[in-house]
């Protein structure tokens, strides 16, 4: 399973970001291989309008099985992640990368 976190970093300690639209860096884990990557999005920032739907295309890339976020995608950004298949978990918005799994994983996140 793909699981992809919103963060402000690019380790297992580092602060979820509870934005999706904007959110500074995806932090991707693959359960299954055990391996790290990292996607910087700083550059949404600069764009006016569209943040979140531009977001999930990049996303889509990684095949995520699991979106964990603090907050979720906005309206536009929601359906569109409802479209590619991946099922989107919130309120993670003030831990880190690592707590946020370990809620997950302890059923601790509402389902978007």
């Amino acid at each position: 399973m793909i699981i992809v976190f919103t963060a402000k970093g690019t380790d297992w300690d580092s602060p979820m970001d509870p934005r999706f639209g904007r959110t500074e860096y995806f932090f991707i884990y693959d359960e299954e291989k055990e391996s790290v990557e990292t996607f910087d999005n700083r550059a949404i920032a600069n764009e006016s309008h569209g943040a979140g739907p531009k977001t999930v295309q990049k996303m889509a890339k990684y095949k995520a099985d699991i979106l964990i976020t603090g907050n979720g995608p906005g309206g536009n950004a929601a359906s569109v992640v409802r479209q590619v298949g991946t099922k989107v978990f919130v309120g993670a918005g003030n831990m880190t990368v690592k707590e946020a799994y370990e809620a997950y994983k302890n059923n601790q996140l509402r389902e978007f």
